[in-house]
């Protein structure tokens, strides 16, 4: 690609393009596609700077384009496909477990389906998505999940926790809090660091120092959310608001 015809213009480095390329489709039908550089490129500055689909610059083709590819291959799961393409190599032994909450712009509700279908949920800021999520040693993103914003957190803890390696240790906040959470992870062979409920008879021991680290997925939403259609929701669509999540996270942690 000739940068000379991107001046000004996100352009996604030799480094990480040579990370995502390989994973992207190489079979498709119809006429000759735009050239995929651009146009992942042009998602990315969607994603960033939070503009509408149809004012992303005409520098990484049409508008139209650009949100169709997005959309299609949301639809193919190809963006959670790269992320955990790109992240399931993690070998970590100690990790994060949090969630945070999304605003829901009203130009995201009304979808088939319903509200939760779409995980959208009446909270006391209004509707909202929470995107729940688990951190390595050095403050990477590595699994999450969607849900209304009204779930509590042990409810997505799990699901995400059957998809984490059976070794180290998982550090979590009061809100993980349950027995049945502890056990099966214990089973598992992943110690818990979380907090026991004041109120609740038995007192679990905790290592302080250990729990230090919870901060690191904390910092986790305070990266992600520098990108604006993700600190805003306006996907109609969970499993596109998810495709933001994932190649966000793919920019930002996987591919340097």
């Amino acid at each position: 690609m000739d940068r000379t015809n991107m001046p000004d213009a996100y352009l996604l480095n030799d480094k990480t393009w040579a990370a995502i390329e390989p994973l992207l489709p190489t079979v498709y039908a119809g006429a000759r596609r735009h050239d995929d550089r651009r146009i992942v490129s042009g998602i990315v500055h969607v994603l960033r700077s939070g503009c509408r689909w149809k004012d992303c610059p005409a520098v990484y083709g049409p508008s139209t384009t650009v949100y169709n590819r997005f959309n299609r291959w949301s639809g193919r799961g190809l963006w959670q496909g790269i992320f955990d393409a790109l992240a399931g190599t993690v070998a970590d032994d100690t990790r994060s477990i949090d969630s945070t909450s999304i605003k829901v712009q009203r130009s995201a509700a009304g979808r088939e389906g319903g509200a939760s279908e779409q995980a959208i949920g009446r909270s006391r800021g209004g509707r909202t998505t929470k995107i729940h999520g688990v951190a390595d040693s050095q403050g990477r993103l590595f699994r999450f999940s969607l849900t209304a914003g009204n779930i509590a957190d042990i409810t997505a803890a799990h699901e995400l926790a059957a998809k984490l390696p059976s070794n180290g240790c998982l550090i979590g906040d009061m809100g993980y809090d349950a027995t049945n959470l502890r056990v099966d992870l214990a089973f598992r062979g992943t110690a818990t660091v979380i907090p026991t409920n004041p109120t609740h008879k038995r007192q679990w021991y905790i290592n302080q120092e250990t729990y230090k680290d919870r901060n690191l997925i904390e910092r986790v939403w305070c990266r992600i959310k520098d990108f604006r259609r993700i600190a805003t929701r306006y996907d109609k669509l969970a499993r596109n608001f998810a495709s933001a999540v994932a190649l966000a996270a793919v920019i930002i942690w996987w591919v340097d």
